[in-house]
Parts: C-alpha cells; structure tokens; sequence
C-alpha cells in the first residue's frame, strides 16, 4: 500500500537511506544522516509536497518525495523527485508503484516541471525516469566527490 508519510516512519526511512549513503554513489550524502536530521528533512518536505511510502505487511520498502529545487522564488514550480527503494526489494516494481503516485499527487498541485537529478551511470534508475516520460536535459562531470572518484550526474526532465 502506498500512503502518505507518518513521523513514526523516520527510523524506516532513515535505514533506507542510509544503506545508500555508506554503500552507493546514488547520495552525494557521505556520512550517514542521524534520526533527528532526518526527522527535520521529513518534516520540512512533507510540509510542501507531497511524501509518501510504500508499506507491506506493516513494513516500509520504499519511499518518494518532491522537493524544492532551488530556493529562488521563479523556481516555485520546479520540482526535484527522490525515490528510494530497499536495497533488498529491488525488481518488485515498487520504485514504479510510488513514482506513479508521487507524480499523479504532483499533477494537482502548480508544478510544471519534475526533474531527477542522477548519478550516472546509473541504469536502472535512468529506465525508471525514462517509463515515465522523463528526457534527459543534461549532464555534469565530475561535481560530485564520493568513495575517492569524482561522480557525474545527469538531470532528467519531465513537463506536467
């Protein structure tokens, strides 16, 4: 099920994360975040867009936020789209399952433009991007320094 989020799922969602931070390239986040940054993360996000999870049995497997892209006010109705899944739940089509909801929500709201910004290379989330409709606008080389190398990311875009 697919719900919106709850402050009692911040420990969930903070393992999630995390698992990203200490073993992928996918954050540029290079120490782990604790549970009261992310519970500030959570609640600021929430506040403005939508942020949801998807739950099974009572466990968290993933989940999806919009947020803001840059604090410039002409920026307003840009927004940058997170998905996270759990590392052991991949090839369930959860990611799928939240992006389909977290960009119907964004449809009612004044957004005109979604962007997924991407470490690459990075496939399988690019082929998530890409189902949905998402182009690719750009790509940055080397602006990232994780694990020692230097990180490309690639901002995929898609116009409500």
């Amino acid at each position: 099920m697919i719900r919106s989020v709850s402050i009692g799922d911040t420990q969930a969602l903070l393992d999630i994360y995390n698992y990203y931070v200490l073993n992928t390239v996918v954050t540029f986040d290079v120490e782990p975040l604790t549970l009261e940054m992310f519970q500030d993360k959570l609640k600021r996000i929430s506040f403005e867009y939508p942020f949801i999870v998807y739950e099974e049995n009572n466990e968290i497997f993933g989940f999806a936020y919009g947020s803001r892209f840059r604090p410039k006010p002409a920026y307003n109705h840009t927004v940058e789209s997170t998905v996270y899944v759990k590392h052991m739940a991949h090839g369930k089509q959860i990611g799928t399952k939240l992006y389909t909801e977290l960009i119907r929500q964004l449809k009612k709201t004044d957004v005109n433009t979604i962007l997924g910004v991407l470490t690459i290379p990075n496939d399988i989330s690019v082929r998530l991007h890409e189902k949905f409709g998402f182009v690719q606008v750009a790509e940055l080389k080397e602006v990232g320094l994780k694990f020692g190398a230097w990180q490309d990311i690639g901002i995929w875009q898609l116009k409500l």
